[in-house]
């Protein structure tokens, strides 16, 4: 769901709803939860029960990782051949450690690109076996 709020756009994952009765002044509503699905930040939304919610579209793409620029950018390749060297390496630090240990050890490595609303991060990992 696109959560809306005066200072940004979010893309989130409903964690929770909850809905009013209907009161004197108006319609039901509902109480979304979601966790931003590029940050993990929680934002929550109330909505007339009567109206329509975005849902944004998400992809998830694999690509080889090829290496890792001192400046933190990755060069990764695709399915097809062709090269993309304008993602950083993600601030999970779970994640980043598994990925720098994995490429030190010469380790071949697939990430996969989480993309939505013109944003793109990268969200796990696998390890496919020795180069």
């Amino acid at each position: 769901m696109i959560f809306e709020c005066f200072r940004c756009v979010c893309d989130c994952q409903v964690v929770e709803v909850s809905t009013s009765k209907t009161g004197k002044h108006g319609h039901a509503k509902c109480h979304f939860v979601g966790i931003d699905i590029f940050n993990g930040k929680k934002y929550d939304d109330i909505v007339p029960s009567s109206h329509n919610c975005d849902i944004p579209h998400v992809n998830r793409t694999d690509y080889q990782l090829i290496d890792i620029s001192e400046d933190g950018f990755v060069s990764l390749l695709s399915e097809n051949g062709n090269t993309k060297d304008d993602l950083r390496l993600p601030t999970d630090d779970n994640l980043l450690t598994q990925i720098k240990d994995g490429f030190a050890e010469g380790k071949d490595l697939v990430v996969t690109v989480m993309s939505a609303m013109g944003e793109e991060q990268i969200c796990a990992l696998k390890d496919i076996g020795p180069k």
